[in-house]
């Protein structure tokens, strides 16, 4: 009888663990998912899916840049979810063959921002085969991560960068590159940008 009742208890206390770690997973995921949200899916499926982009690399810039605030604006003049500047704007929009010629105040606009910030970054990996490269010159200037390629004490084989010189693109990139592990993690997408529930 004695063995009986602690084989109950051991069963009854496993079965007690095992809800337990099942409530923590969804509980872990459910705040997870919250602090890394998916806001403008359409759009950022659309435009992940048109320039070969992972959604969850495109979501982890937005996160960085702007926490998906449309009407922010940097202190350098960047502007929207994707905080372009009207300059490089203007220059993505010559890459981006549209009859429609956007000004500045477009970029406040969600579909116009994602679609001119996912050509960007399509430009950029095209670009640089590193993403913490690419990503660095998504937010330090692609004149900037060129001049830091052509110094041996900054990138030794000209397209890895060994450090990266500024602390707001240092920082900037390790932001982006923590919320696509997060992103990664939490979310999958099929080859059409669009998220497969789980």
């Amino acid at each position: 009888m004695k063995l009986f009742k602690k084989i109950l208890l051991v069963a009854a206390a496993a079965i007690i663990l095992l809800l337990g770690y099942f409530v923590l997973k969804r509980g872990y995921t459910f705040f997870m998912k919250r602090a890394y949200p998916l806001h403008y899916t359409q759009i950022v499926a659309k435009e992940a899916a048109a320039n070969q982009l992972d959604p969850a690399l495109v979501y982890s810039v937005m996160k960085a840049e702007s926490n998906f605030d449309p009407n922010a604006q940097s202190h350098a003049g960047a502007i929207g979810l994707m905080q372009m500047t009207p300059d490089t704007f203007e220059w993505v929009q010559t890459k981006l063959k549209s009859d429609t010629k956007y000004s500045n105040i477009d970029l406040y606009t969600p579909e116009v921002n994602i679609r001119y910030g996912c050509k960007l970054l399509s430009l950029l990996f095209e670009r640089y085969s590193e993403k913490a490269t690419a990503l660095s010159a998504y937010n330090a200037g692609i004149g900037t991560v060129n001049n830091w390629l052509k110094n041996p004490d900054i990138s030794k084989d000209g397209a890895v960068l060994e450090y990266i010189p500024y602390e707001e693109t240092r920082n900037y990139v390790d932001a982006v590159l923590k919320n696509y592990v997060n992103y990664r993690k939490l979310y999958q997408f099929n080859n059409k940008g669009e998220m497969i529930d789980d």
